[in-house]
């Protein structure tokens, strides 16, 4: 049963924002109280989080469809509706967020780093919220917006000091054992290790962590054995070293061949090419083994590499080869930069940014892409049309009729709102009054302009007299 899940798809889904209420309040002798719907919850985020207690991606590989809740919707009373709950995901650290085309949207290293996969919608205003002094008890409220989704790929990339490469069953499970406390397996056939085993060293004033990376063969770098599969745990690692056996059995290898074959899988990999390399020659305590070490030391330090001989098994050489270990990481941390604090970066827009363009496409469409209309169209009901008026209204406030205008756009022309895949499309008219000429003039409710009998009735009375007081003023006596 697989234990160990370094790279999972996800499909990731934010909560929807809530609807808004369109609701009038009602009392006995207060037909028309007044708009007093709430408005809709916000949708919960999906949120990735580093957390030090999660060691793989296993979670996801079995449940790979993940959704925040939604936010609810508004209701009558100004009772505005509850946010969704967010919905965070923990991962380990290490753990790096690409789309499916194979970018990079974020890489989280360092307990309590995070992304948010996925934006929930805000959520639509109530009639309350609507409500102004030209439009004083609006009769529809505002959608909420669908949340974020989309599909993601989390690889974990282990984040060690130390990487020990080399052929399967060339000792590096035994080695980090000692060097450590990890306990992993260990036997004495090939690919024993299956996953990446991490340890933490400590030499003198010095801690660092060690990772023992499953066994290279040739063709790694091309999907050959497990090497593709792993060879990304040891990118982030500062330090290579080789850990050369010594006293194989097979009679085609030796270990200066090991090292070049591994050198040439790590070059085709790539992205390497400027870690330091030590090199572990293991298994001295075998007799055969310390004469073949013997034997390929010269060279191997001909080619500029620091060379131990060690015995995991006898622990012959470990404390030399710990201590020239915390050296080299230790030297690897002061070249790194010192990190700066994160700096707030404000970009304030440009006077003259209308927030919206408006491009006209070879079949004739006028397309407008912009985060308010877009925003807008998504929130109307386009089944009121008070709710398509209203969206008139703030379109043309925007200047998008203005822009249509500049851009050659007449009677007639279709015109959408949205990306290709989801947008709204309509026959413009210039006055952009398309479903609310049945309401008269725009931000007018026609609901308070009903005639009232008992006005009428002081009205009549009222012309009445005035009618009598003519007739007097034009009589003469005798």
């Amino acid at each position: 049963m697989t234990t160990f899940v370094d790279r999972v798809e996800l499909h990731v889904a934010a909560g929807n924002g809530g609807h808004g209420c369109a609701s009038v309040h009602r009392e006995k002798f207060k037909p028309l109280g007044g708009p007093d719907g709430g408005n809709g919850g916000r949708g919960g985020d999906v949120t990735l989080v580093v957390d030090q207690a999660v060691t793989t991606l296993l979670d996801y590989h079995h449940s790979p469809h993940r959704k925040a809740t939604n936010g609810k919707p508004g209701e009558g009373g100004n009772r505005s509706g509850k946010d969704g709950q967010d919905l965070v995901l923990p991962v380990p650290d290490g753990t790096v967020i690409l789309d499916r085309a194979g970018n990079v949207l974020a890489d989280l290293v360092g307990h309590g780093t995070s992304y948010v996969a996925a934006q929930g919608g805000r959520g639509g205003l109530g009639n309350a919220a609507l409500a102004s002094a030209r439009r004083k008890a609006p009769g529809f409220a505002l959608l909420g917006e669908p949340g974020g989704a989309q599909d993601i790929v989390l690889e974990l990339k282990t984040v060690a000091d130390i990487a020990l490469v080399g052929y399967p069953s060339a000792g590096k499970s035994s080695l980090i054992s000692v060097l450590s406390a990890a306990k992993p397996k260990i036997a004495d056939y090939p690919f024993t290790t299956l996953i990446p085993n991490l340890g933490v060293v400590t030499a003198g004033s010095t801690v660092y962590t060690i990772a023992d990376v499953p066994g290279l063969i040739p063709g790694a770098s091309q999907g050959k054995g497990l090497g593709l599969e792993f060879l990304r745990h040891v990118e982030r690692c500062s330090v290579l070293v080789h850990v050369l056996d010594t006293a194989t059995l097979e009679s085609d290898r030796d270990p200066v061949s090991d090292l070049d074959t591994i050198e040439e899988e790590l070059k085709q990999y790539g992205g390497l090419d400027d870690r330091p390399r030590i090199v572990v020659l293991n298994k001295i305590d075998v007799p055969d083994g310390q004469d073949l070490a013997d034997l390929v030391r010269p060279d191997l330090e001909k080619r500029g590499y620091r060379v131990f001989e060690v015995s995991a098994v006898a622990h012959t050489g470990l404390r030399e080869l710990s201590f020239a270990l915390a050296e080299q990481v230790a030297n690897a941390r002061a070249a790194k930069p010192k990190e700066e604090a994160t700096r707030v970066v404000i970009r304030p827009k440009a006077v003259d940014d209308s927030g919206f363009t408006v491009v006209r496409e070879e079949d004739g469409l006028f397309r407008v892409r912009g985060e308010k209309p877009e925003r807008w169209v998504r929130q109307t009901d386009f089944n009121n049309d008070e709710a398509v008026g209203y969206l008139a209204d703030r379109l043309n406030r925007l200047g998008v009729e203005e822009q249509l205008m500049k851009a050659g756009a007449r009677t007639g022309d279709g015109v959408a709102i949205g990306p290709e895949d989801n947008a709204v499309v309509f026959d413009w008219e210039p006055t952009m009054m398309t479903g609310a000429e049945m309401l008269g003039r725009r931000g007018e409710d026609h609901r308070f302009e009903a005639p009232r009998p008992a006005a009428q009735r002081r009205r009549d009375r009222q012309a009445e007299r005035d009618e009598s007081d003519e007739e007097f003023d034009g009589f003469e006596p005798f």
